[in-house]
Parts: C-alpha cells; sequence; structure tokens
C-alpha cells in the first residue's frame, strides 16, 4: 500500500511498525560501508601487486594510514620476510596457474613492527576477454587459531618431553635394577666362594672322622654359627699308646680368621705333648706355656678354654678315664642306672693367660652303658624364651641328661642334635658336641659316627 504522495506506507500498526522500520534502517548500509567495516580485511591488487584498494578493518589490524599503502605499496611488503619468500615461491605461481587460493596461513607486518597471523584467499578477476585485471584477498584474523595451535604445541611438546622423560627414568630404573642383580649375582657368588673355602678351612681344623675306639663307642656334632665365619671350637680323638686315648675339647677367644690361626695352633700343640707325655695337666700346661708366649706376652692376650683327658679301656669292660679342664665347662656323664652328673674339675683356669697357670687332674670310670658328654658353651648360653633373654644353662642341659640316661654316645648326640634345632636364632654360638660311651652289651667294632653342620 502506498500514500497518495507515492511513499511507502509500513504494514502492522503500533510496536510491529517500529521494530520493522529498524530493521529496514539496518540493511541500508551500503555496500562501500559494509566493505570497509567488514570483520575481515578486504584489498585488491593490480597483478603486479600493487595495492589498488584495502579495506579499513585491514588498515586498523596494522596501523597503516590508508593514503600511504593504495597505491604506493606492493602487497607483499606487507608480509613478514619469510612471508615474502613464500609468496614468490609458492602463492604468487599458484594463483596464477589456478587463478585462486584458499587458506593459505602468513604472517603480516605491523606498522609498529609486530606480527599479525592470518589465513590468506586470493582470487583473479578476469576481463571480458579473458586477461587478468587484478587480484581480490580476503584476510582474516589467525591471531587466536595461532595461539591455540601454539598451545597445542606447546602441550604436545610437554609431553614428549615427559614422555622422554619417563622413558629416560625407565631406561635408568632398568639400569639399576640391571646393575643391582649384577652386583646382588656377583656378591652371591663371592658369600659362595667365601662360604666354600671358610668350609674347607673350617674342615682343615676338624678330624675328618673320629678313629675306631676299641670296646667304646663315640660321636661328635659341630654346629657353626655363622657360613660366613670360622669357628673358635675344636676337638680330637687319637691314640697315644697301645690301650690309651686321648681327647679333647675346647673353645678358643674371638671369630674369624684369627681364632682359626688360635685353633690350628692349640690343635696340634695338644696332639703334640700328648704324645710326649700324655697326662691331662702336662699338656694343658705345655698348652699353656705355648700360647702365653705366642700372644699374652707380646701384648695380644689370647686364650682359650679346654677338656683334656684319656681313656684306658679295661679288660672287664670298663674304662678310666683321667683329665683336666681349663676354665672349661664340666663334663657330663649319663650313667646305666638312669642317672646323670657333672664331673666336677677343680680349679682350672682359662689356658694362655698366666704364665704359670695350674690344672688339677680328676677322674672317674665308665662302666657299662655310660657316657661321657664333652660340650662347648654355645649349648649352654643359647637364648632361650619368647624374648630370647634367658640363657639354656647347665641345670637345664643336666636335667635334659637326665632324661636320656642310660644313652649311647649316639643316642645322646642326636637328642642334643634336636635340642640345638629347637633354639632356632637363639643358637647364636658354634658348638661342639663329643660324646665317648662304653656299650652296654659288647658290640662289633665300628668307626665312630661323626656329624658335622
Amino acid at each position: 500500500m502506498s500514500s497518495p504522495g507515492g511513499t511507502p506506507e509500513p504494514t502492522g500498526t503500533g510496536d510491529e511498525a517500529g521494530t520493522d522500520a529498524v530493521f529496514t534502517a539496518m540493511l541500508e548500509d551500503s555496500a562501500e560501508d559494509l566493505y570497509d567495516s567488514a570483520p575481515c580485511g578486504y584489498l585488491s591488487t593490480l597483478m603486479d601487486g600493487t595495492i589498488a584498494k584495502i579495506n579499513k578493518t585491514l588498515l586498523d589490524w596494522l596501523g597503516l594510514e590508508r593514503e600511504s599503502v593504495v597505491g604506493r605499496t606492493r602487497f607483499a611488503d606487507l608480509l613478514t620476510i619469510g612471508g615474502k619468500l613464500y609468496h614468490e615461491t609458492h602463492f604468487a605461481p599458484l594463483l596464477r596457474m589456478q587463478g585462486e587460493v584458499r587458506g593459505i596461513a602468513l604472517e603480516l607486518r605491523t606498522a609498529e613492527g609486530g606480527r599479525l597471523p592470518v589465513l590468506l584467499s586470493s582470487q583473479v578477476k578476469y576481463g571480458g576477454a579473458g586477461q587478468p585485471l587484478l587480484i581480490r584477498t580476503t584476510v582474516s584474523d589467525a591471531s587466536d587459531r595461532r595461539a591455540y595451535e601454539m598451545e597445542l604445541l606447546r602441550r604436545r611438546q610437554q609431553a614428549e618431553q615427559a614422555r622422554a622423560e619417563a622413558e629416560r627414568e625407565r631406561a635408568a630404573a632398568e639400569r639399576e635394577r640391571a646393575a643391582a642383580e649384577e652386583a646382588r649375582r656377583t656378591a652371591e657368588a663371592d658369600r659362595k666362594r667365601l662360604a666354600d673355602a671358610l668350609a674347607v678351612l673350617q674342615k682343615s681344623l676338624l678330624p675328618d672322622t673320629l678313629p675306631n675306639l676299641p670296646g667304646m663307642e663315640a660321636a661328635v656334632y659341630y654346629h657353626t654359627a655363622s657360613p660366613d665365619r670360622l669357628g673358635g671350637d675344636f676337638y680330637d680323638l687319637f691314640p697315644v699308646g697301645a690301650n690309651t686315648w686321648a681327647f679333647f675339647l675346647g673353645d678358643v677367644c674371638g671369630k674369624g680368621p684369627q681364632a682359626a690361626a688360635l685353633t690350628s695352633l692349640t690343635r696340634y700343640t695338644l696332639r703334640a705333648a700328648a704324645h710326649h707325655d700324655p697326662e691331662p695337666v702336662a699338656a694343658l700346661t705345655t698348652l699353656n706355656a705355648v700360647l702365653h708366649e705366642r700372644y699374652t706376652a707380646g701384648g695380644d692376650p689370647r686364650y682359650c678354654t679346654c677338656v683334656f683327658g684319656v681313656l684306658q679301656p679295661g679288660p672287664d669292660g670298663r674304662t678310666t678315664v683321667r683329665l683336666a679342664s681349663g676354665g672349661h665347662p664340666p663334663a657330663l656323664i649319663l650313667r646305666a642306672d638312669g642317672r646323670a652328673d657333672f664331673l666336677t674339675t677343680p680349679g682350672g683356669l682359662l689356658v694362655g693367660v698366666l704364665a704359670d697357670a695350674p690344672f688339677t687332674a680328676a677322674g672317674t670310670t665308665l662302666a657299662p652303658g655310660d657316657t661321657l658328654l664333652l660340650y662347648t658353651d654355645g649349648l649352654t648360653e643359647a637364648r632361650t624364651g619368647p624374648a630370647r633373654e634367658s640363657l639354656y644353662g647347665e641345670e637345664a642341659l643336666l636335667a635334659f641328661a637326665a632324661a636320656q640316661a642310660p644313652a649311647t654316645p649316639r643316642e645322646v648326640i642326636k637328642a642334643l642334635t634336636g635340642l640345638l634345632d629347637g633354639f632356632g636364632e637363639g643358637l647364636d654360638d658354634d658348638t661342639a658336641l663329643l660324646a665317648l660311651g662304653v656299650p652296654a652289651t659288647p658290640a662289633p667294632i665300628r668307626p665312630g659316627t661323626n656329624h658335622t653342620r
């Protein structure tokens, strides 16, 4: 509908008419205004790149004035150095061949020397005869996109660095594990070689087997507290005459190689002394003189405890025993009638401490069924109780022996072996056991039994 003067009238009435008028006014922007104020940059260039037209949006982004650009500047001059190189080698050749290029990422230089990341799309305008006239280019601000890409790149680099660091740590951990495993194998091999060497050396300090003792039985047991350390306990049984046998059992001070040297000297000194004079007091006196001269007199006091004795089996089946002790626990006798008693040896100092140490002999007779037991203090000093605070002691040993009597040497050693095993970690010292007995009934002569652990 039109008014008489020909002016269009708005349709509708009231608020609807006002809204239509505002909307119509907004749509009346000129094409030039739409070009100049567009949300993206526009420019047109001649075929040689000279800028013929550029919108205000792009000028504002770059901080340039229209008068200083139009007709005076080539498009390539707006690019960074790297952008110029890309424009000459890729962008311009593609545009000439294809007539258009789209979505090319480059950077423009601002008037203040900054860089503006953009996306370019260009198209050649041709004349009626097909000749190229100018190039139209659309410029989109890619700052946010570039920031997003840079953030993605940074995160990717961080992830790569974290992965590389984790890989390095894994490789380092693997190397450490391999080194630790190699060190463990080496240490285990070293421990085994040491244990083998110590076992050979320990064996050289003890008799391989007990000799055949006519008319008697003998059994022995040796417990080593640590396979990595030489023990200091020793024993021996050997003939010194046609019908006389010597025996000894003892414990040297200390552990390790020095204790082994002392053990070796003690054992061979006693054997030599017994062949010279088998009397117990004489043998211990000789040993005392040797140890005192070798160690204590030179300022390195070393000593041992020791029981030395001789056996003389009689034609009536009874065996006479004479012995002397140098600071050693008393021998224990299990009788055939079920009793068990200590054989007290009065006096007797540690062997090797004093130049003139007094020793006193004691004696007894072993009847058929009797057994004489010698032991080192590893047995009586084994720690017992829930907290391992109590020592087993001689009274407990006497009660245990009484519960076993009567018993042969083999039976006594077997029972005591079970007792020692029951101590577990409470048995932390070497322990030597030597049992000598007269059979209750005549038995074939057999080699003595030797148990060593």
